[in-house]
């Protein structure tokens, strides 16, 4: 079976934004994930120095076929150190993984699908 890590920001730590909302749209497209046959995990980060370790304790956690990173890590100018960051995490501990991108977070599953 298909493994997929999907790396984002919690939704919780984001002011100003519908955090449940959000949370519910996202397991949703865990859901998703489970319908195609495919095993796949969320890690939502915080944005502060534990978003470093949390990458790493779930990178590590199993062999991953592909690793999304989430267009909340991806977008934001000030965030492109974490970005960095999460790329070069996964380089190192979950080196035989693609690396994939999605748009929002409603489309994680197509952003795996094109590396699977």
């Amino acid at each position: 079976m298909a493994s997929v890590l999907v790396l984002g920001i919690d939704p919780h730590v984001v002011p100003g934004i519908d955090a449940d909302g959000i949370r519910a749209a996202l397991d949703g497209e865990l859901a998703r994930f489970g319908e195609l046959g495919v095993d796949a995990s969320m890690a939502l980060i915080a944005l502060d120095e534990s978003a470093g370790p949390a990458m790493v304790a779930a990178l590590a956690g199993r062999a991953w076929d592909v690793v999304v990173v989430g267009g909340g890590i991806r977008k934001p100018e000030p965030l492109l150190p974490l970005f960095e960051q999460a790329v070069n995490l996964v380089r190192q501990h979950a080196p035989q993984a693609a690396i994939a991108f999605n748009t929002s977070g409603g489309d994680s599953v197509e952003a795996a699908q094109r590396w699977l």
